[in-house]
């Protein structure tokens, strides 16, 4: 079925603001800063080497912007230690530091760390760690670790595009 011009011309003129809300939003694209959170069920430390392990690491991390943004969402967590690899800002440029707080014998204690080389190897999470504040425990339960920011994209490539802002929720796989 061939359409009359005017049908066509018509279709056009309709589709032209979304094209340049489109457009708009691309060329609005901007960064964030987001904090991500990761937990496991436990945790071990090996002084000598300076290696944090979680143990049977979930395998989703969170991730959160704060103002003005305030985006939250997930991503694998397969997916977050590349994240010491690619990229201008990577963090193996500039580790990031991270609260780890850790049930040990029914205490909670946190500890201030830097984060290095990341190893995911059969639901275990390591860390070559520099320690800022306090002392690592050489086992522990219940670790979440708070991990600093890292500039990255409100782009289609991690929330879906424009329609991101309408769920202000994300899940990255």
């Amino acid at each position: 079925m061939k359409l009359p011009r005017r049908s066509l011309l018509m279709s056009a003129l309709l589709a032209a603001p979304v094209l340049q809300a489109a457009a708009a939003a691309a060329e609005e694209a901007k960064e964030a800063d987001f904090l991500f959170v990761q937990t496991a069920k436990g945790m071990t430390f090996d002084k000598a080497s300076s290696t944090l392990t979680l143990v049977d690491v979930s395998s989703m991390t969170v991730m959160f912007a704060d103002r003005p943004e305030r985006v939250a969402g997930n991503m694998k967590t397969t997916r977050f230690v590349p994240f010491w690899s690619e990229g201008k800002d990577s963090f193996l440029k500039d580790p990031p530091n991270a609260d780890i707080s850790i049930l040990e014998d029914g205490t909670m204690r946190q500890v201030v760390a830097t984060l290095e080389k990341p190893e995911l190897k059969d639901g275990n999470l390591s860390y070559t760690v520099k320690i800022i504040q306090g002392e690592m425990p050489e086992s522990g339960a219940d670790v979440s670790v708070f991990i600093d920011i890292i500039g990255m994209p409100l782009t289609p490539v991690s929330y879906a595009g424009v329609a991101r802002r309408s769920f202000r929720r994300a899940v990255i796989y």
